[in-house]
């Protein structure tokens, strides 16, 4: 396949043949558990790594491939794991390179289930997670020792707003020989490609934009191949050393540049079982086809509301990265070419009742907690996505009890503004 295609005709074409599928046009579906062996022979030395080849499908499957290629194509990686769910993704990004002792450095502006696996469920099993603000370097330089693993954030925080600056974040992981892992969910490939600016690691929810229709659960896990595993053995085991989860594979001897994401598919992923289905791959696969165009019309129709909702008497606070007095105005031109992407927040003004009757009075805008649908939708993250976390976790995260976050659509403009004007005036 050519790798130098633009963005937009490698989100239709990339990491599928059809010479290789009957010629087929569209992916093929290869609804299977298991593939067969040629004999005993064979199917040892699938089992020993002596060949390549199918084995089972929560090992690997030709359709879920196909995805895992556009995937890292577009991110400009050199391979991508798929996974049942964003939140699988994390997990095993997180489980390929840490263990019992070890911790994790993140911006504490991050998605509501994120923070929870990383503050409260990763240390049941002896990872910590050492919060700090994204922006605040020297404080997360503080944060980070000799048993620190990766630091991590998310590129355009949901639903905080804050973009992070990559290329600072790198230098301070660099610099510590740990790698810089992003979630690029928010912010996707089309308009932030977080390796080019340093990053190491990508993870996505591909539920969100990249899917695009709110149809199907995906995450996927991409890797740069540019981090130097070896110059770094003491911190990363797994991967330099003979690994008795796998066969006594050393990954980074076996794999070379490809060592994280050949044990992430081979260990946390094989052994935890969170695989995505061969129908669900062929699914997102056609929604990336359209990623280009509807975030266009997506970060089009954001903009306008942002701007709407600064003039509106009902609204107490706006955070779009799009608006030009936007905290961070200078990352989104540096990082997002001065794009926002689609998740905007925004205060109720009123008394604590206000939010639920502007939920209330929505007609078009559907109530859910997804984001990235072709659908435009309205939560309250401090009652839903973020319910779980304390007060305290709240504040870290950004959340506030006033805080709405629309997930932006591709309906058309005008009919938007009306859903929202009628609902903001049933708030009051």
């Amino acid at each position: 396949m050519d790798n130098y295609w633009r963005f937009e005709t490698s989100a239709v074409h990339a990491g599928y043949n059809a010479e290789d599928s009957q010629r087929s046009v569209a992916p093929p579906i290869y609804e299977t558990a298991a593939f067969a062996f040629d004999d005993a022979q064979h199917a040892i030395d699938l089992f020993d790594g002596k060949k390549a080849g199918l084995v089972y499908s929560r090992i690997a499957n030709p359709s879920v491939q196909m995805l895992e290629g556009r995937v890292a194509t577009l991110e400009q990686g050199i391979g991508a794991v798929a996974m049942a769910s964003g939140q699988a993704a994390l997990s095993c990004a997180f489980l390929t390179i840490a263990g019992a002792g070890d911790n994790i450095v993140a911006s504490s502006s991050l998605y509501g289930t994120t923070y929870n696996l990383l503050g409260h469920v990763l240390p049941q099993y002896g990872i910590e997670t050492r919060f700090a603000l994204q922006h605040d370097v020297a404080q997360l330089r503080r944060l980070i020792d000799d048993r620190t693993r990766a630091v991590f954030c998310e590129t355009i925080a949901n639903p905080a707003g804050s973009v992070a600056d990559l290329e600072a974040l790198a230098q301070l992981a660099h610099e510590a020989g740990v790698p810089l892992i992003v979630d690029n969910t928010v912010a996707t490939p089309y308009l932030c490609r977080p390796f080019l600016h340093g990053a190491d690691i990508v993870v996505h929810s591909l539920t969100k934009y990249m899917g695009g229709h709110g149809t199907h659960l995906g995450g996927a896990v991409v890797d740069s191949g540019r981090f130097p595993w070896k110059d770094h053995q003491d911190k990363f085991r797994r991967l330099t050393t003979p690994d008795d989860s796998h066969h006594l594979t050393n990954f980074s001897e076996k794999y070379g540049q490809r060592a994280f994401i050949a044990r992430c598919a081979s260990v946390p992923l094989r052994n935890l079982g969170a695989i995505m289905a061969p129908a669900t791959a062929v699914a997102i696969m056609q929604g990336i086809e359209t990623l280009a165009l509807r975030m266009e019309r997506i970060c089009f129709n954001a903009q306008l509301i942002a701007q709407f909702l600064q003039q509106h008497d009902a609204v107490s606070w706006v955070r779009y990265p799009g608006l030009a007095d936007h905290a961070d105005a200078a990352l989104v031109e540096k990082y997002l070419g001065g794009q926002g992407a689609g998740v905007l927040s925004f205060g109720i003004g009123g008394d604590e009742k206000a939010g639920n009757r502007f939920q209330d009075a929505l007609r078009l805008v559907r109530r859910s907690v997804n984001l990235g649908d072709c659908k435009t939708l309205a939560c309250h993250p401090a009652s839903t996505t973020h319910r779980q976390l304390s007060g305290d976790d709240l504040v870290s995260s950004g959340v506030t009890t006033d805080l709405i976050r629309l997930s932006v659509g591709i309906e058309h403009i005008d009919d938007l503004i009306e859903d929202i004007d009628r609902a903001l005036a049933a708030s009051a």
